[in-house]
């Protein structure tokens, strides 16, 4: 599996998969489990699902960092590829951040899908 190297090309290959769905059943499932109030619907547009994520990655980052690194967890983003992020810019970090979750979540959707 070849993982998407832009937010644009993971929903393309989500689309053409007709897996987008699932992908957003499987964020909604372990943003429950990090209990984060956070569940997108089906059918969200994804600038949307992009902007809200974002948004929401960046209010953990400042005010629930030990939720912050559960959702990382849960999720299992690996540690490794979040610490090669710059941390400088908190805004940059959790647009970056967000889309290491976003390729984590659409590798488990993509293999459950094929295996």
């Amino acid at each position: 599996m070849q993982l998407p190297s832009t937010f644009e090309t993971l929903i393309e290959d989500a689309n053409q998969s007709n897996l987008y769905k699932k992908l957003i059943r499987q964020l909604n499932k372990d943003f429950l489990l990090a209990n984060i109030d956070l569940d997108f619907h089906e059918e969200v547009l994804p600038s949307s699902l992009k902007l809200l994520l974002h948004e929401t990655i960046y209010k953990l980052i400042q005010e629930k960092f030990t939720e912050y690194l559960n959702l990382l967890y849960i999720i299992d983003v690996p540690e490794k590829q979040v610490k090669a992020l710059d941390g400088d810019d908190i805004l940059k970090l959790s647009e970056e951040v967000s889309f290491l979750i976003l390729k984590r979540e659409w590798q488990k959707v993509w293999f459950r899908n094929n295996f």
